[in-house]
């Protein structure tokens, strides 16, 4: 660090001497409870905004069944999955990532997939995208990245100098944003969407026996979605197209179905595969995993009332049942506790009281009483502590999650699985996008791209060219830019390709965000 720069701290001061790994037991993990910075933060974070989610703030949600249609009980002890049949209630609320409650529902960003299965043995939340990869790996990189989609702290508007100066700074991001700029990021509607959980997490049978799953749900109609310029006409003409299309459709009973699949993966083929399976950034090939059937999703009935319902929903990856268990994605990890802290603060301790989001299979014993919006009985007269010789509720010891052996050194670990962050956003330009669809790609980052400064165009068309020659230099070409010194850059290392583009005098036309 500069003389001149001051140090990073965390809120009661104290220097932070690192702010892009969580800590961890080894690699790839699991996260700890110990890393008090990336707790400071986050817990922050979660408190920003009130009362409006600081993420997925715009949503539309409805109630469904999920119906088992194979037998995945060789993986699971879930009971939801226990038998071909079974069907099991769920609330799902679709939302925009970025954007305010008043923003379009045709703004380019990943779309929100959270799904509340109300089974026997408690609520399971599973809370996914549209995509199946997302922008960071890291949670502590997560309230830096969301700032960069909010508002500039001075002008208070939108800034592409934010956006693409993070993303510029973080090639594992060059993946979803690849899929957010091609017309994925423009869903026609929520109804013809698919959704991902996108994390891997485990199933297990008992605590000797797990799999690692990857979730998949298909829509019926095919994942449609539109062109910039339609999506541009909407926000004009119906900002809220999508949140209308899913009432009305439900409404008049044409009902959304989604086909559910999982990958399943054994510890083996974990440790073993080209891919490292807890990098969210990173899809796990459906060639050397096989879609399995699982069940389908029907959505078959609108809410009564939209706050008291929908906007009142909270889900949260810590919601497990057993069965069913996270993974070391450290993504996931940070979010096991940041979700369910930001329904703490945004909806009160009770949350969990408010009618959405109460176990319907079940019912709710444990020791936790008092607090904000207690609405229920508190406990009434039974103990509030355990153990007790007062018949209160006792914990089921054979429901235990697999003990997974931990080697390493506790602290910041550096990424350093030898797969490229380059190598599968290449494959979804080469080998999957039509000409027509990489055409549309490199209009829609030309446009966005276009509007930050020289330096932020250069460094990230240096990141494009090391994913595809072709895409660098047709982006290049968008903006008008030298070719030559964008393959400059590409030679550099990341570290140095920042440097180049800061130290050059042709880009300090703009000396701040």
């Amino acid at each position: 660090m500069a003389d001149d720069q001051k140090p990073m701290t965390t809120s009661n001061g104290a220097p932070v001497e690192n702010d892009t790994h969580t800590q961890t037991a080894g690699w790839p993990g699991p996260s700890l409870l110990q890393d008090v910075h990336f707790i400071d933060k986050m817990a922050h974070f979660d408190r920003e905004v009130i009362p409006e989610r600081r993420v997925h703030a715009k949503g539309a949600g409805a109630y469904g069944v999920f119906e088992v249609t194979h037998d995945v009980t060789q993986y699971t002890r879930a009971k939801f999955l226990s038998e071909i049949g079974k069907q099991t209630e769920v609330f799902l609320r679709f939302s925009t990532v970025g954007g305010e409650r008043g923003s379009a529902d045709t703004e380019r960003d990943p779309r929100g997939f959270a799904l509340k299965f109300y089974t026997e043995e408690g609520n399971y939340d599973l809370v996914g995208n549209n995509t199946p990869v997302f922008f960071i790996r890291d949670p502590l990189k997560f309230p830096d990245f969301i700032h960069t989609q909010k508002r500039d702290p001075r002008t208070n508007l939108k800034s592409p100098n934010m956006m693409w100066d993070f993303w510029s700074l973080h090639p594992e991001s060059l993946h979803q944003v690849t899929i957010l700029f091609s017309d994925r990021g423009t869903p026609a509607n929520y109804r013809e969407m698919h959704g991902f959980g996108s994390h891997t997490f485990m199933w297990y049978t008992d605590a000797s026996n797990y799999v690692w799953v990857k979730y998949h749900f298909k829509a019926r109609g095919g994942f449609k979605t539109m062109h910039a310029s339609e999506a541009d006409r909407l926000k004009a003409v119906d900002a809220d197209h999508a949140t209308r299309d899913l009432f009305d459709n439900i409404e008049n009973g044409n009902f959304p179905v989604w086909d559910v699949f999982v990958q399943i993966i054994t510890p083996d083929e974990a440790r073993n595969y080209k891919y490292d399976i807890f990098d969210v950034t990173k899809t796990v090939s459906q060639k050397d995993f096989p879609l399995i059937p699982v069940g389908t999703l029907t959505l078959n009935r609108n809410p009564e009332n939209y706050f008291a319902e929908t906007e009142q929903s909270a889900f949260a990856p810590s919601n497990l049942v057993p069965g069913i268990g996270p993974s070391f994605d450290k993504m996931l990890q940070g979010r096991l506790f940041s979700y369910a802290d930001t329904h703490r603060h945004r909806l009160g301790a009770n949350h969990h009281l408010i009618p959405v989001n109460n176990p319907k299979s079940t019912s709710v014993q444990n020791y936790q009483r008092d607090g904000a919006m207690m609405t229920g009985n508190n406990g009434g007269r039974s103990p509030n502590y355990y153990p007790n010789t007062f018949s209160g509720p006792q914990v089921k010891a054979d429901i235990s999650v697999p003990q997974l052996a931990m080697i390493g050194n506790m602290g910041r670990q550096e990424y350093t699985h030898p797969n490229s962050d380059f190598e599968q956003p290449g494959i979804l330009y080469r080998e999957v996008m039509t000409e027509d669809k990489r055409e549309q790609l490199i209009e829609n980052i030309v446009g966005a791209l276009g509007g930050a400064i020289k330096r932020l165009q250069y460094r990230q068309s240096a990141l494009f060219y090391l994913v595809d020659e072709d895409y660098g230099t047709r982006v290049a070409k968008g903006l008008n830019l030298d070719l030559n010194r964008v393959i400059e850059l590409s030679k550099l290392s990341q570290d140095e390709r920042v440097q180049a583009t800061l130290d050059d005098e042709a880009f300090k036309e703009v000396a701040s965000v």
